[in-house]
Parts: C-alpha cells; structure tokens; sequence
C-alpha cells in the first residue's frame, strides 16, 4: 500500500500547489492587470472571485466525491480549474477577469479536498500524518514562492502567464493521476445537503457584497445595501435552522459547542483576514511608491513568508515536546496585531528594509496562528468529527480572506479615489477605469509622481489601520482557549473511519 500511495502522492501535490499557487501568485501582478485592463477600483475581486468561489464549493466536492467516485470527480475539477486558467489569460476586460477567476476557484475547490479524501481512502489514520506533512511542506513551497514566481512570471512574459504556466502543470498533473490513480471501490450512500450547500452559497456571496460594496460604491444607507444586509441576515439564519434539522449537515453545528474550537474558528476568520488583505495590497505599495518591479515585489514579500514558516515549524516542535499550546495563539495575535500597527506606518519614504521588518512582525504572528488554530481545532472535537472540523476551520479561514480582501479593496479604493481628488486637477488618474499602474506613474512629471505617491500611501495607511481592531481582536480571543491534553495515536477502532470524515462534508 506504502508503494501505492508513493506512486500516486506526486499528482496529489502537483494539483495542491497549482490550488495554492494561484492564491498567492497573482497578487505581484495586479499592479499590471490593472494598467492593462484598467479598474483599480476592482482590484480586489480579482482574489475574491477565486476565493469566494472556492470557499464555497469545498464543502460539496467531498460528499459528491464519495457519490460519484473521488477520481472522476477530482479529474472534473482539475479540468475545470485549467478551462479557467486558459479563459483568464485571454480576458480584455476586468469583468471578464474577475467571472474566469471565480471558474478557476469552481475548480480549485475540489483540488485541496480530493486531494485529502484520497489520501484517506489509501492509508490507514495511523498512517496519515506522515503525508500530510508532505502537502504541509508543498503549502509552504507555494506561500514562499507564490508571489516570487508571479513577480518573476510577470517580468519577464506577461501577467497573462501566470494563469497559462497553469496548463502545462494541470494537464501533467492530469495525465499522471489519469493513469496510476486507481482507488478501492466502494459506495458510501450519502445525503447531499443541497439546501445548505445553496443557503450557504447565497449568505456568503450577500456578506461579501455588503463588505465589497459599503461604503464605496454605494453609500450604507442606500436600498442595495440595506438589502443585501437583510439577504445575508435572512440567509444566515435560514442556514442555521436548515443544518439543526439535516440528516448530514454540510457544516455540522454541534462542533460550534466546543468553547475552543469556537474560539479557534474566530482566530481563523481573522487570521484569513489579515494574510490576504495584507498579500493582496502590499504589492502595490511597493511597486508604486518604493519603485520595486514585480520580481522584486515578489521578493519583499519573503520576509513575511519566511516568518510564517518558522513559526510554524517552532510552533509544531513545542507543541511535540511539551503538549502545551495556549500560549502560541496568544503570542501570534499579539505579533500580528504589532505587524498590522507597524503596516499602518507605511509612507512615501518607508525603505524596503523597514517595511521587510514589518512584515515579519506580521508573518511571526500568522504563523503560529495557522498552525495552532489547525492543531486545535482537531484536538477540540471527537476523533469521527475531525476531518470536519479541520474543513470548518479552513472553510472559515478563506471566508475571512474572502472579506478581508473585499473590505480592504473598499477601504483602499476610497482612500486612493479621495487623496487624487484632493490633489486635482494636477492628477488625472481614474480609479475605476483608468490605467493606473506602476509605468503610469512613473511617466508622470515629478511633483505629480509625489502626489500619487502618497495617495497610495495614504490608501495602504487605512488599510492596515482599519485591520488593527480585528487583530486586536484576536489577541482579546486567543485568551479564552482553554489547554486540553493533546490526544495521542488514533485509537484502532478509529483506522475504518471512511474517508468521508477525513475533510469537511466529505
């Protein structure tokens, strides 16, 4: 089975990176996108689509996996995924960009999921923690070299490349799977929660567009607003009766008792919120005001990446020796609310050094978040509920993400709209569907360089400065989790669990 598992594990994480690649890779190309296409004011649907998208349909894939065979269903969604790449990298207008990146996340939804689901239907839980620490070790690579490649990728090609490097690397990892994946066969009949899976879809989308929306492009008090803010509570409330009465909820509400894993949910949703927001505008900022190309853009991202790596792996080496935990949390959401005091500083004559050193403030605190949020939220629930629980915590992860980018995307473009206007009529930058890019500023006569410079400055300043609170937030909540003895080895009795309660609706 060892041999197997071998063979068929390269496919696994090539379509794991691909599904975590292209979160991250983007974000040094939108200050391209946006001089080609236009639409600054949209910059952040172009991360939200693909995460919302995903979000959405994560809970689904596992249970349909389980219906209609795992392998025919996630070869589906690597070519769904691919369709989206192609149909990306040919997009002449931002609206078409932003529906091709939500196809891409229609795809990329099943890629992690299946990938999990898999590994369960071919090793036994004794045996699983030594793979998952290969596709840890994979969503590492992809954190780090993410946004490297995509500012290396953009240089020296095009932006559209990011999205087509995507076929080559999707059609070997189909092939692959194609011919050495073949799973056991067995049927697990399942009740699909449609219902749910619909009311989620809905509420989610309504709260996105409410963040995206308020504010910005159209005032709090006005009828589109007030509606969807009556959708999404309606919605909200109308999943909670439906996942209280289904017989196989998508999103179990009996977990949610658990103090800690509650806790550790609203750590994840504010943790999601802060390494997207951050990721998403940062390159901007220095592709603009500290004059950084993409590549090097990519490369002032690494700090913050390196950060999270080694406080993770710190994390996971006490948690071994010690069985303590408590105090990680805590010291991560202290750090992250530093990072995000210390972003808000961010000026026209910030050097590279000094922002590198804030974003390893923040990248200290992101990592022992993410991987003490995971660790306790599996310890938190009975071993049949872990795979749900730890899909529940990712689900609420990407939601924050989804959020905080829309939010932040509001904040920034509002910010930069109202410091060009102060600064009329020597400025002549539109946000919304103009050509505001790194090159077009740089064209600009000097005094107007210094005067689009810090309006960018002025946005990214409200950005980090609005995220200081939910940070803070975080901090006040990583206080009430309560330090449980970490289990040992799955039980015996536990190593026929189906895979189905390997990940989240599965």
């Amino acid at each position: 089975m060892r041999r197997e598992v071998l063979v068929v594990l390269p496919g696994l994480l090539l379509a794991i990176m691909l599904a975590m690649l292209d979160q991250l890779i983007v974000g040094t190309a939108l200050p391209r996108i946006v001089g080609s296409l236009g639409g600054v004011a949209h910059l952040s649907w172009v991360v939200t689509a693909y995460v919302l998208a995903s979000t959405i349909t994560t809970p689904l894939y596992g249970k349909l996996g389980d219906m209609y065979g795992r392998k025919r269903l996630f070869m589906a969604a690597i070519v769904l995924f691919l369709a989206g790449s192609a149909a990306a990298g040919l997009s002449q207008t931002m609206a078409q960009l932003i529906t091709f990146r939500a196809i891409q996340g229609l795809g990329a939804g099943g890629l992690m999921v299946s990938a999990i689901a898999i590994i369960g239907d071919l090793v036994s839980p004794r045996e699983r923690g030594q793979y998952m620490g290969y596709i840890m070790a994979v969503m590492m690579v992809a954190t780090i070299g993410g946004p490297l490649l995509g500012g290396w990728i953009t240089d020296s090609f095009s932006w559209r490349w990011i999205f087509y490097i995507n076929l080559p690397l999707g059609g070997v990892a189909l092939a692959y799977l194609a011919a050495t994946l073949h799973l056991p066969r067995r049927r697990i009949e399942h009740r699909v929660d449609y219902p749910g899976a619909l009311v989620l879809a809905v509420a989610t989308t309504a709260i996105v567009l409410v963040s995206t929306w308020g504010g910005s492009k159209y005032a709090w008090s006005s009828p589109r607003i007030v509606g969807l803010g009556a959708v999404a509570v309606v919605t909200v409330a109308l999943f909670i009766m439906i996942e209280s009465r289904a017989a196989e909820p998508i999103l179990p509400l009996h977990i949610f008792r658990n103090r800690n894993f509650a806790v550790v949910t609203g750590l994840s949703f504010l943790t999601g919120l802060a390494m997207f927001g951050a990721i998403t505008f940062l390159p901007l900022y220095q592709q603009t005001v500290q004059g950084a190309s993409p590549t090097v853009s990519g490369l002032l991202l690494t700090p913050m990446m390196v950060g999270v790596m080694i406080t993770s792996l710190i994390a996971g080496q006490i948690t071994t020796r010690t069985g303590r935990y408590k105090a990680l949390p805590i010291i991560g959401a202290a750090f992250m609310t530093l990072g995000m005091w210390l972003l808000s500083l961010l000026g026209v004559d910030t050097s590279r050094v000094t922002s590198g050193l804030y974003m390893v403030a923040l990248g200290l605190g992101m990592g022992f978040l993410m991987q003490m949020t995971t660790l306790v939220a599996q310890n938190s629930v009975e071993p049949r509920d872990i795979g749900v629980a730890s899909s529940s915590r990712l689900f609420f992860q990407q939601i924050g993400g989804s959020i905080g980018v829309s939010a932040f995307g509001a904040i920034f473009a509002r910010r930069l709209t109202e410091a060009l206007t102060s600064v009329s009529p020597r400025v002549h930058l539109s946000t919304s569907g103009g050509q505001f890019d790194p090159a077009t500023v740089r064209s600009l006569p000097a005094a107007i360089q210094h005067d689009v410079y810090y309006a960018v400055s002025y946005a990214i300043h409200g950005v980090f400065l609005w995220a200081i609170p939910a940070a803070a937030l975080a901090f006040v909540l990583a206080w009430f989790i309560k330090e449980v003895p970490l289990r040992g080895r799955t039980a015996p009795g536990d190593a026929e669990a189906p895979a189905s309660e390997l990940v989240g609706g599965a």
